[in-house]
This record gives C-alpha cells, structure tokens and sequence, in this order.
C-alpha cells in the first residue's frame, strides 16, 4: 500500500470560472501539481482518477430540485447561478459531478485496504453548497456526498468532518446539524467578518443533533499557536469523546497570511500541523485511514507550499 493515494482528474480544468481573475480558477489545481512533482518522495504516490458520482450519491445530499436547476442552468449557456460568484460553463454540472465522485472512489479505496490515506484534489469546491443551494464556488458538497456515502455503503455511522479551511462550511453543518451520528467542527474567521456570515460558537446542532457541531472561530490575526491551543484544548477533548469510525478533513488552505480571502495569519508550517494533527487522530480512532478533500486556498504564491507541507504531516516527513 503507498503512502498516499491522491485522486485527481484533468477534466477538473474544464470548469470555466471566467478567467484568472475569479480567485476560484483551474490555476489552481496545476500550482498544487507542479508542487508536488517537486517533492522527494513524490515517486512513492500513487494517482488514481475519479469516477462521476452516481445521481443516487448525489441525492443523499442534495435535493432533486437543485440538480435539475443546476444541469439546467448549464445547458441554457448561463454563466452563473443565484449569484456571480458561483461561476458556470457549459461542462460545470459534469465537472462538478466529478469533484464529487474523488471522494466516493477515495472511500472504496480505503474500504478495501487498497489505500490507507487518500487526498482528492478537485474542483470545484464544496463545503459551502447546501441540499438546495449552491454558495461560494461550490454547487455539490463533497464532503457530505463522501460522508453518506460511507455512512450507507459501508455503515461506518460516526463520521468526523473537520474542516480548516478560513470559512465556515455552512453547507456541511446544515447537513449534519440535526443527526446524533456526525461530528462537525470547523476553525475558521470569526463570522463577524468572514464569509458565509455562519459558524458561531452557539451553533452547536438541533435536537438529536445538539452537541454534534463544534465551531472553533477566530478573530483576524490569529496565527499558528492561536489554532494550536484550540487544537489541544477544545477540538481533541471533543473527537475523543466521539471516536469516530471515519474521518473526512475538509483541506482549505485559504488562512495562510498572504491569502487575500482571510484575515487570518497561518504560516506554511501550520498546514504541516494540521496535517500531523489530523493523522494522529487516524492512526487512534481509524486505524490510520484518513480522507482529505480540497476546498479553498486562493493565493497561488503559497497554495503549492501550503499543500505539500500539509501531505508532508500526512505523512510524518
């Protein structure tokens, strides 16, 4: 089995945002890859290709209607849906459906002992897509399309999706803040001043759900050893109460200092301590099975560095 297993696909270019100058851009992908060719043990990764998500997959996330409306808007040459930010072409709904099957092929992959820790670079993102709704560059959530998937197929029940990208999945909380099963926490800017506006600390789940979100924002400014204690001291006590079958990490690399879409002051070596962080808490609750999906991370300068540095605490380099 290798070290790490990344799942990708070039057809994830074909989703046309309008150009360079939308943050959420196929430049993206090609930066993370001409990174990762730099890397020593870059011949030790094995490169799978995703298969589309199948529409039942979708529908354990996603409302029927919005699928219908997505595909639709689509195939009428629209360039975006319900708000300019979520650019669209006419291949986004096959590209999107894509994004959204890395995750499902990732979590066959590590049923069946043919990986241990997987990390599915896609686009486009999703944690912020609702069942009906899509929000900020994102349309399918992939992270609850995987979630179900794995809940349903395979019956691991407990799920942990951490996610620490700099704003606040509002569309994986929606999702999960009414089930007992699920564990949400996400560290991201204070929704004060941060994109979605969602994610305070008094969000922490509904009926049968109550206590199953755990959010975690900081003030702009906050840096490495700002995160580190909440890691520590609030974020650790709460997994380990849990214990999860199955953990998700939803990887945004948007909080580094020189990205413009946070506040937030990270520096390279903090995405190498989520990834050791995280990894600690697989080889415990998950015999050392993660799965880590793309969402944000938008400065290109530092996208690169900030994804191996965090492939290199997956793998303890």
């Amino acid at each position: 089995m290798t070290a790490l297993t990344i799942i990708s696909d070039c057809c994830y270019q074909d989703h046309d945002t309008g150009g360079d100058d939308h943050p959420e851009n196929s430049k993206r992908l090609r930066i993370i890859d001409e990174a990762l060719v730099m890397q020593d043990n870059f011949s030790s990764y094995s490169f799978v290709r995703p298969r589309v998500a199948e529409r039942e997959c979708l529908l354990a996330a996603h409302s029927e209607s919005w699928l219908f409306r997505f595909e639709e808007a689509v195939l009428s040459g629209k360039n975006y849906i319900d708000h300019p930010d979520n650019q669209i072409c006419f291949d986004s709904y096959d590209v999107a459906m894509l994004s959204a099957g890395a995750g499902l092929t990732a979590i066959d992959l590590l049923e069946n002992d043919e990986a241990g820790n997987v990390f599915c670079l896609v686009r486009p993102p999703g944690h912020h897509a609702e069942a009906k709704i899509p929000f900020g560059f994102c349309f399918f959530n992939n992270c609850v399309v995987a979630a179900r998937y794995w809940q349903q197929k395979y019956h691991k029940k407990r799920v942990l999706i951490f996610d620490f990208d700099a704003h606040h999945g509002n569309g994986i909380q929606s999702a999960f803040e009414e089930e007992a099963n699920g564990l949400y926490i996400s560290i991201h800017e204070h929704p004060s001043f941060s994109y979605p506006g969602t994610g305070y600390m008094d969000e922490t789940g509904i009926g049968k759900g109550k206590g199953t979100i755990l959010n975690v924002p900081l003030l702009p400014g906050a840096g490495d050893e700002k995160v580190k204690e909440k890691l520590e001291k609030i974020v650790l006590p709460q997994i380990t109460k849990f214990q999860p079958d199955a953990i998700i990490v939803a990887a945004g690399f948007d909080g580094h200092k020189a990205d413009f879409m946070s506040g937030l002051q990270y520096s390279t070596e903090m995405y190498q301590t989520f990834g050791e962080t995280v990894k600690s808490w697989a080889d415990t609750f998950t015999g050392g099975k993660i799965l880590s999906i793309l969402e944000g991370g938008y400065e290109l300068s530092v996208l690169g560095e900030s994804v191996t540095a965090y492939v290199d605490g997956l793998l303890g380099s």
